[in-house]
């Protein structure tokens, strides 16, 4: 999700530009993004997107052969790009009856969160601050959507992970600064965290989610922090400020099979870091690289996948492929 929001492309409309706090938390240990610059170059813009249908990519799962699997955010669309280039519109969810208006602090309906089983059946979150349409989608390859788990209107469901050995998802909530859970077969929702580290200041709280070596890992883009959270006997443990001074960060994803090193999106300052075990973090790419309001990151071998929005640059929203170094 976005640092602030200035769509004005046709068809979509205006949105108010909201800063957002570039306050750490007050828990927060003393590491902070550094200014080194240590490229994960070579890269390139593998795909531009159209910004005029709203084609804003916001979150994205990996498939083996290299496919993102994207959300496009103000056109309310799952897609497929691959690695040819070719992009594919899977589903576009229904407008709101108000357009969207009603959509917590954003006020227009959006496709956030996305993940991908084995079989290639996706699960993906819908905000569109109406009751009968907010909530858990799952779209099975040739089938329509079917939304599984209803949840809060007052709310914007944001980031999704999959916990495979719990056989449930979980889901952060950037206005109600909470972490959800819903089984695998949907249904019941329940609150699985509201702890004060996730609740925003200002415009959008816990943000990016995944699930790592016995914890839940989040971020808080008001407070520009990385959260680790311990699972314990399936509940949260105390919450760990693993990182901060990270401001306008989204999206996150871990390098290698460990927990010791993430690679996160700021969204505003329209860069991608790569954070150690220490919470020390350094910039891999930047606006030269071609990022315009980064907002998702993925790893597929040694190959970087970042998807940039464009939210308030209003230019090019686009695919970015980077080599990450070797390790």
């Amino acid at each position: 999700m976005t640092v602030a929001i200035a769509v004005a492309a046709a068809g979509i409309g205006v949105v108010t530009v909201v800063p957002s706090s570039a306050a750490p938390a007050a828990t927060a240990p003393a590491h902070a993004v550094g200014p080194a610059r240590a490229s994960a170059a070579p890269s390139r813009i593998a795909n531009h997107f159209d910004l005029a249908k709203g084609q804003m990519p916001e979150n994205v799962a990996v498939g083996p052969d290299g496919t993102a699997y994207v959300t496009f955010a103000a056109s309310r669309q799952v897609a497929a790009v691959t690695p040819s280039g070719g992009t594919r519109i899977l589903a576009t969810l229904p407008a709101p009856a108000d357009g969207g208006v009603h959509t917590p602090v954003l006020a227009f309906a959006l496709t956030t969160g996305i993940v991908r089983m084995t079989d290639g059946t996706l699960y993906f979150l819908y905000a569109s601050g109406d009751a009968a349409t907010t909530g858990l989608y799952r779209l099975r390859p040739g089938r329509a959507p079917h939304r599984i788990a209803a949840l809060p209107a007052d709310g914007l469901p944001n980031g999704l992970a999959f916990d495979a050995e719990a056989r449930r998802f979980y889901l952060t909530d950037s206005v109600l600064g909470t972490i959800s859970t819903v089984p695998l077969d949907g249904g019941r929702v329940d609150v699985w965290s509201s702890a004060p580290e996730l609740a925003a200041a200002g415009f959008l709280g816990a943000n990016g989610i995944k699930v790592r070596a016995d914890a839940i890992w989040a971020t808080n883009l008001d407070h520009g922090t990385l959260l680790r959270i311990p699972v314990r006997n399936g509940r949260p443990g105390p919450v760990r400020v693993a990182a901060t001074g990270l401001v306008g960060i989204d999206d996150f994803t871990f390098v290698g099979t460990g927990d010791q090193q993430v690679i996160a999106t700021l969204n505003g300052p329209n860069t991608v870091v790569s954070i150690d075990g220490a919470g020390r973090s350094r910039t891999l790419l930047t606006a030269a690289d071609g990022l315009q309001n980064p907002t998702s990151v993925a790893v597929r071998g040694r190959t970087l996948y970042v998807l940039s929005a464009a939210y308030t640059t209003g230019v090019d929203p686009n695919l970015a492929l980077a080599t990450l170094p070797g390790r």
